[in-house]
Parts: structure tokens; sequence; C-alpha cells
């Protein structure tokens, strides 16, 4: 049987790392090891960044709720405990979109989390 070389699958696997390292500065796109150390780097930050993202996301519409409820004289945690007294169920991204592009409907509920906690 006749032996045969790897060169074709390691060229293969060259190519589809370094294509993935593409727009990177200097060796980095270039010498297949710098880039392979590169890729993998940033697949793992990718990851994490992914995780991040939702945390990121979630402290700004808690700061936009916090900020629109204490235009209305109430502090986040109120806020937030009143809709709960109240059975409310909004969803805090829902909660921040009402703050920033509907502030009467915001100030309704501040209203009605007034109402239950006093």
């Amino acid at each position: 049987m006749a032996r045969i070389k790897g060169g074709m699958n390691a060229k293969k696997k060259h190519n589809r790392v370094l294509k993935l390292a593409k727009g990177y500065r200097g060796a980095r796109s270039k010498q297949y090891r710098t880039a392979k150390q590169s890729v993998m780097r940033a697949l793992t930050s990718s990851y994490a960044g992914r995780k991040e993202r939702k945390r990121q996301f979630r402290q700004l519409w808690i700061a936009r709720i916090n900020a629109a409820a204490r235009m209305n004289d109430l502090s986040y945690s109120k806020f937030m405990h009143g809709l709960k007294l109240a059975e409310i169920d909004i969803n805090r991204k829902m909660l921040a979109e009402m703050a920033v592009n509907d502030a009467e409907g915001f100030t309704a509920l501040c209203e009605i989390a007034k109402e239950k906690i006093a």
C-alpha cells in the first residue's frame, strides 16, 4: 500500500486557522503558530464575551429604570418591590424600554408601585 503524506491535511488545517486570523496585525495573521495562539485566545474571549454581554445589558436596563424611577420619587429597589406587591410581571428589558420611550406609562407604573408600598 502506498504511503500518503500529510501535507494536504496540514495545509488545510493551517489555512483554516489563518482564515480565522484574517485582520490580525503582523505575524498574528501570517505565521501559523502565532496565528493559532491568537485565534485560540480570541475564541475563548468571544465565548466569555457572549456571557458578559448579558450581564452588561441587565446593568444598563437597571440603570435606566433607576433613573426613571428616581424622577418619580422612588428608588429602583422600592419601585421593583412595589411592582412585585402589585403582581405586575414586566421584565427589566421592557421596563427600561418604557422608561426611555413611554414616560407616561412608566409614571403610571410608579404610581401603582407607590400605592402598594404605602
